[in-house]
């Protein structure tokens, strides 16, 4: 089936019919039997393979980004409808496959790029035939990102890339990645930053993953040795990537601020519905302690999710949800983590043992979750770094002193 016949001017009404038909005619019948049960009842009969094979019927309703024009992927309805198709689509749980790619590339591209390179790279990021990661953070540039030492240098009309690039999620599966690399040392750090697009898939380009507490291996640090980029696959002008990369930070603190978000959710671990589930199970429902924590973290996930869905609607709307994405992430990042606490708390003991094994997968769902969500206060931006932002740019406090400020990069001193 091709693109959906939803436009700009389809109602709200029939664009939901429309859909109805489209699950009915595309999503196999014992996914929507299962989804009707339940996410456990889905995901049973729904692998992720199964998953994967399926997703080009989605990719071509123009349903992953129905707010982009179609010649992007999308279907170009406004947000008020989309929320609507949401809403029926919702109990099937759509996953959108290569978040990096819809979130944090074509936030760059919606504002700073060419309609040349959106038509080139934004179709093949919704139908995930290119994925994409994140080249920023750098072994002594993490909380300080503008002071990254990775260089650009022009060679005729192409850009020649030399350092290192850590704690990159999916490095190892990418096609292509955002990278921002130093092009004039001589001016202050914020200002000799440019934006880049790198073809991940060539010399020069060495990816080694990173273990982690889980056992998994999803974070990669990066070597770039003579790596090449067209000055075609420069987003913005040169030495004003800084810039450039504020609508990439906005929807990377968006894409892990949970519920509502439109990201990747909670980044580690069940939900506060699966703590009533456990402790019902467990026998600790009848508990008034309990009872009052669970319903505590409860509520705060209501408020966080109606806080992403507001912030969402810029993003959908092409606008960069700015400073206002860091409340989302500040408030996930502690909200998961205490969450994922109490899970363990009300297993006990079924918690903290189980068999030795070097399979990643045999270690207890909610204790994954727990050991996973210790990242939440570091990705995305630091909690420390997004309190900075809320303070300064919400509430009007005063910037931190910068003795360095103005200061050509060559002369700060760096780890």
């Amino acid at each position: 089936m091709t693109q959906l016949p939803i436009t700009a001017n389809t109602t709200t009404s029939d664009a939901v019919a429309i859909v109805e038909r489209w699950v009915e005619a595309e999503v196999p019948a014992a996914w929507r039997s299962a989804a009707a049960q339940g996410p456990a009842a889905l995901k049973a009969v729904r692998s992720p393979a199964d998953y994967r094979q399926w997703y080009p019927t989605f990719a071509r309703s123009g349903l992953v980004a129905p707010t982009w024009r179609p010649e992007h992927g999308g279907l170009g309805i406004s947000h008020d409808v989309a929320r609507a198709i949401e809403a029926l689509l919702a109990p099937l749980r759509l996953t959108r496959l290569n978040p990096l790619g819809l979130n944090n590339t074509a936030a760059a591209l919606f504002s700073h790029g060419s309609e040349e390179q959106r038509m080139r790279f934004l179709p093949p990021i919704v139908r995930n035939e290119e994925k994409w990661c994140q080249l920023f953070s750098e072994p002594g540039a993490g909380s300080d990102l503008a002071s990254l030492a990775t260089r650009a240098v022009r060679d005729g009309n192409h850009w020649v890339i030399t350092g290192q690039k850590v704690w990159t999620t999916w490095a190892d599966e990418a096609d292509f990645a955002i990278l921002l690399a130093r092009t004039d040392p001589e001016a202050p750090k914020h200002e000799g930053i440019t934006y880049f697009l790198l073809d991940m898939h060539q010399p020069g380009v060495d990816v080694r993953p990173l273990r982690q507490i889980t056992g998994e291996a999803e974070f990669n640090e990066v070597f770039l040795d003579g790596a090449r980029v067209p000055d075609a696959h420069r987003v913005g002008e040169i030495n004003d990537g800084w810039r450039v990369s504020a609508s990439t930070l906005s929807s990377e603190r968006q894409m892990v601020s949970g519920s509502g978000s439109g990201g990747m959710g909670r980044l580690g671990g069940s939900s506060a519905e699966r703590l009533i589930s456990v402790a019902r199970e467990r026998g600790r429902w009848d508990d008034p302690v309990v009872r009052s924590k669970i319903m505590r973290l409860w509520a705060q996930e209501q408020i966080r999710g109606w806080t992403n869905a507001r912030v969402r609607a810029a993003l959908s709307a092409h606008q960069s949800p700015g400073a206002a994405s860091s409340i989302g992430k500040v408030h996930q990042a502690t909200l998961n983590q205490q969450i994922q606490d109490l899970m363990v708390d009300l297993l006990g003991t079924a918690a903290i043992a189980w068999p030795v094994t070097d399979d990643p997968d045999a270690l207890p769902r909610e204790v994954h979750g727990m050991l996973r969500s210790l990242a939440n206060s570091i990705e995305g931006g630091t909690t420390d770094i997004n309190k900075n932002i809320l303070g300064e740019r919400v509430l009007g406090l005063p910037k931190e002193p910068d003795p360095w400020k103005g200061k050509p990069w060559k002369e700060i001193p760096r780890s």
